[in-house]
């Protein structure tokens, strides 16, 4: 028979992994116990968790318990969400993300000659942010794929469609460079490494980004 000790430590863990509040009947049947035993070790557990003053409490909602932050800590939590993965995209990755945006739906090709360099590994980084997607193929010969913003992009810049975006003349005035200068590209590429592209060096392919 398991201890109270064994099932209050399920139980937190069942919560972690939960997200969403943990009905009490789901978390007694797991260890074949009432359920108002159960409620009783959720709210021990809500007690101990408020005493010792931690960041992370228990909610009561009905007969299911939840973790939740604690009230207090929410303007630390919003300075640290808002937005956490635009601060980090390094100059390239700004780059891509504004001619994707502009000109949606763009090929690569077309992006790569905008910018002057290959752009590969940069898209794939905004793809694994979910910031960039596959929209669709282009009737262009081979059949290139198409790419645009996703809505993740858009909670992101705080847009609430693509028809936000403040207009332009022309996307070089967005990434800040000169269409024609691949010097100026190199510049930027070798400057800066965001979070993503800091696995790209380890393999020695950070510089071209292919």
């Amino acid at each position: 028979m398991n201890s109270k000790k064994t099932i209050k430590s399920a139980f937190e863990s069942m919560m972690y992994i939960w997200g969403e509040p943990l009905d009490v009947k789901d978390a007694a049947d797991i260890f074949n116990i009432s359920r108002e035993d159960a409620e009783k070790y959720f709210l021990e557990l809500q007690q101990e968790y408020e005493q010792e003053g931690r960041g992370i409490v228990i909610r009561q909602i009905n007969k299911s318990f939840q973790f939740v932050t604690r009230p207090e800590n929410a303007e630390y939590i919003e300075r640290l969400c808002t937005p956490v993965k635009i601060k980090r995209l390094s100059q390239s990755a700004l780059e891509v993300l504004a001619i994707i945006a502009y000109r949606q739906p763009v090929t690569k090709g077309e992006i790569d000659a905008i910018r002057g360099v290959k752009s590969d590994r940069v898209i794939d980084g905004l793809m694994k942010k979910n910031l960039v997607m596959v929209t669709g193929k282009s009737n262009g010969i081979g059949r290139p794929l198409l790419y645009g913003t996703t809505e993740e992009f858009l909670k992101n810049f705080g847009f609430t469609s693509i028809k936000d975006l403040p207009d332009i003349e022309n996307i070089e005035s967005v990434i800040n460079v000169e269409a024609d200068s691949e010097i100026v590209y190199d510049d930027v590429e070798k400057s800066q490494i965001s979070i993503d592209e800091v696995e790209y060096e380890s393999d020695g392919t950070e510089k071209n980004e292919e």
